[in-house]
């Protein structure tokens, strides 16, 4: 008989009667019947909750970087590069490109540090990161290629005008290490999956700085700093998350956490003091109030600042319940709240470099 109402197996033996009565008797044992079937329940999938909550996060991730610059901008009396909207978009998906692989190197070397771990890691996402670090360093460089302009079409692009110029050969950089990254993503050695991302990094922070800077190496290294530990502080923390999902509720999972936890402060720190240290280079301390208020660059730092204040209180909060709560793994919670965050300080950052620098008086 098949079907829900199936009636499970029975099980019958014999015992061996007793010394008194001399009779046999017998015991039917009757199988549970999700041991009948197969063994076990089955497990959980995402419910459509979830898959409604990814759709609105991605809407939410684009939406910013097309939208903020008009909000930014407005009565500012400013004046947007064309396409300002796409390049904050495409610079934002190159972060988020920057985070995925890296964050998962970062979590593996956590994971090797913590004794009794289970063998079993979640599935790479660093091949399709790559790809679309790829695309979107592509889309930077014909923008680069048509003079800082949105081309119009492929006729417009003049990719041999790369090579004459300094961000056309930092963007033609980024577009090759994203393409040897995407080669190497399959590879067993850190190492070889790092050191092209690292050259994206290095790229980045030159791009920020043009030649005709104060201090362009000075600002070059700082936002070199910023943008390491930016990128491993937001993808360590989701893939630790991945990885205690799919460990589920054993020990090494609260050790791994609070691991994570104790470095992710030192990243904090390094965030933060480069932060301020380049806000203040950009942004003279007699002028950095208004300008914060009064300028597009300072409104969306300003953006960015507030969400850096509520992802820092979501991690003490985690470090909190790691600590002190009855379950460590509690801090599972207001961990996934901090990576969602984190991923909106992404967007908010490809945003930030897209806008017209602020005046230094």
């Amino acid at each position: 008989m098949s079907g829900r109402n199936a009636v499970p197996p029975l099980v019958s033996f014999q015992l061996p009667g007793s010394a008194r009565c001399g009779q046999d008797r017998t015991v039917t044992l009757t199988r549970p019947a999700s041991e009948a079937a197969g063994g076990g329940s089955p497990p959980r999938r995402p419910g459509p909750r979830r898959a409604v909550a990814v759709l609105v996060l991605a809407a939410l991730a684009t939406a910013t970087p097309l939208l903020g610059p008009s909000a930014a901008l407005h009565g500012t009396g400013e004046a947007a590069a064309p396409g300002v909207g796409v390049v904050a978009l495409l610079r934002a998906v190159l972060f988020a490109a920057l985070c995925v692989p890296l964050g998962e190197l970062l979590a593996g070397r956590l994971v090797r540090s913590v004794p009794g771990t289970p063998p079993r890691v979640p599935r790479s996402w660093a091949p399709l990161a790559a790809a679309a670090g790829l695309l979107a360093a592509l889309g930077l460089a014909s923008v680069v290629a048509t003079g800082n302009l949105m081309p119009r079409d492929l006729s417009g692009i003049d990719v041999g005008g790369l090579y004459a110029s300094r961000d056309g050969k930092l963007a033609l950089l980024e577009v090759n290490a994203f393409l040897i990254a995407a080669l190497c993503a399959r590879s067993d050695r850190p190492a070889v999956r790092a050191w092209p991302l690292s050259a994206v990094v290095a790229a980045e922070a030159l791009r920020a700085h043009p030649a005709t800077e104060h201090a362009p190496l000075l600002g070059s290294g700082l936002t070199l700093v910023h943008l390491t530990c930016a990128v491993l502080w937001a993808g360590g923390l989701l893939c630790v998350l991945r990885t205690l999902r799919l460990w589920g509720p054993v020990e090494p999972g609260a050790a791994l956490l609070g691991l994570y936890a104790r470095v992710a402060v030192v990243l904090l720190a390094a965030v933060s003091a480069t932060g301020v240290w380049s806000t203040l280079r950009r942004m003279p301390p007699g002028t950095v109030l208004e300008q914060l208020t009064d300028t597009a660059y300072g409104r969306a730092l300003l953006a960015k600042v507030l969400l850096v204040a509520v992802v820092a209180a979501l991690a003490l909060w985690a470090r909190i319940r790691l600590s002190r709560g009855p379950d460590p793994l509690t801090a599972c919670v207001p961990a996934r709240v901090e990576v969602v965050a984190l991923g909106l300080v992404v967007v908010v950052s490809g945003l930030l470099t897209a806008l017209p620098l602020p005046i230094h008086w």
